[in-house]
């Protein structure tokens, strides 16, 4: 699934190309997405675009009137392509302006594009969510304060969105690396030192994987088509069983949740 730094990188990657231009169609191949498609001729044609945003994992377009709230989904990627580009397969939407469209590429249909009249911060997938984690609002003080009601491992902390947004399994796992703590610790018991150091560590990771392009490992591709590459400074996502980086111990995986989670058993305590 696309983390924060894939839409982020999504985001900055579509905003040149998106801003003050003016919507004159749309087409959409499949309804169906995640929930139903809305109309979009009708609701965005002869608007511009007045800003492209991010919060947590949503994409927001804003218009005068309202905005286009987009959501990646597990596989998908936003490319801006000539408006005559033939589609491929899972090419499901395409907004129109100018000569090009930005075009909604989505094999599982996962995905999302909601609408907005109102505040889109008070929309029901957004209002609920917790600061992005790489604003001030995000740091060791926020962990302690939402470690200390819980009795769920740290990593199950730190991928609920209500305590922080768009850290999801790859980032979640790599900054636990780099703050040596595993992913099974119950977070009550992790001290305030340890808490800062973790939160340092998620904004670095997300910072680099930003400036890397994001990751990827499957799907994801910039709105130039072009993958990400913070894949080859993994140190323990999709590593099981490979030399740490650090200290060549072996990496292992446990369930926690749904999810496998990665770690170096002699780096993280």
């Amino acid at each position: 699934m696309p983390e924060l730094p894939e839409v982020e990188t999504t985001r900055r990657g579509i905003e040149p190309h998106l801003l003050h231009q003016v919507i004159r169609g749309a087409v959409v191949r499949q309804e169906q997405l995640r929930w139903p498609v809305p109309d979009l001729a009708a609701l965005l044609g002869g608007h511009a675009v007045q800003a492209v945003e991010r919060r947590g994992k949503y994409i927001l377009l804003r218009f005068a009137h309202g905005t286009l709230i987009v959501h990646l989904g597990m596989s998908g990627s936003l490319r801006v392509v000539p408006a005559d580009s033939p589609a491929r397969p899972h090419d499901h939407v395409d907004l129109l302006f100018g000569e090009r469209c930005l075009r909604l590429h989505d094999p599982r249909r996962f995905g999302a594009i909601l609408w907005a009249e109102g505040a889109p911060l008070t929309h029901p997938r957004l209002r609920d969510l917790g600061p992005e984690p790489l604003s001030d609002a995000f740091d060791g003080g926020h962990l302690r304060r939402a470690a200390a009601r819980r009795r769920v491992a740290i990593k199950h902390l730190i991928m609920d969105g209500t305590v922080v947004v768009g850290v999801g399994n790859i980032y979640a796992s790599e900054a636990l690396f780099h703050a040596r703590i595993r992913p099974q610790t119950v977070c009550r018991r992790i001290s305030s030192a340890r808490l800062d150091a973790l939160a340092d560590a998620i904004k670095g990771v997300l910072s680099r994987a930003i400036e890397r392009g994001g990751t990827t490992l499957r799907d994801f591709v910039n709105e130039s088509g072009e993958p990400g590459y913070f894949a080859q400074e993994l140190f323990v996502y999709g590593r099981a069983g490979e030399p740490c980086r650090r200290c060549a111990t072996p990496i292992r995986t446990l369930q926690i949740g749904q999810r496998a989670s990665a770690y170096c058993p002699k780096c993280q305590q």
